[in-house]
């Protein structure tokens, strides 16, 4: 099974303040930032909606193009998050609805394992 990687922005309700990420987890790394697990700039700022993600095959191609994104201009973020998400709508949502995986633990800052919700497959059938 290829492993896949993701360069994400982030942003606030105001969509004011904007973060550029890269994870192998996209889903799990954007439900950390919306519980705050994750620590610094983008708990301070309530960054907690994924406006953009690419994805790519290798590690590499990822983190360079992560360094490409940060290393461009705010507005150069705001033509591409406007070039696939004109609206400005929270992503996580829809990548949970089309995801059908198991439930798998994130560590909370108190030690204490939360999962983000999944979509569940009906066993009636």
């Amino acid at each position: 099974m290829q492993k896949d990687y993701f360069i994400y922005i982030l942003t606030n309700k105001r969509n004011t303040t904007l973060y550029t990420g890269t994870t192998s987890d996209l889903i799990g790394r954007t439900y950390q930032h919306k519980m705050k697990v994750v620590k610094g700039f983008s708990q301070r700022y309530n960054l907690e909606k994924l406006v953009y993600y690419e994805v790519y095959e290798d590690p590499d191609g990822a983190i360079e193009r992560e360094k490409q994104i940060k290393a461009g201009s705010r507005k150069k973020k705001i033509e591409l998050i406007n070039s696939t998400n004109p609206e400005w709508r929270d992503l996580y949502e829809d990548l949970v609805s089309d995801s059908i995986t198991e439930p798998y633990d994130i560590m909370e800052p108190d030690g204490i394992a939360s999962s983000p919700p999944t979509k569940r497959e009906d066993s009636s059938q």
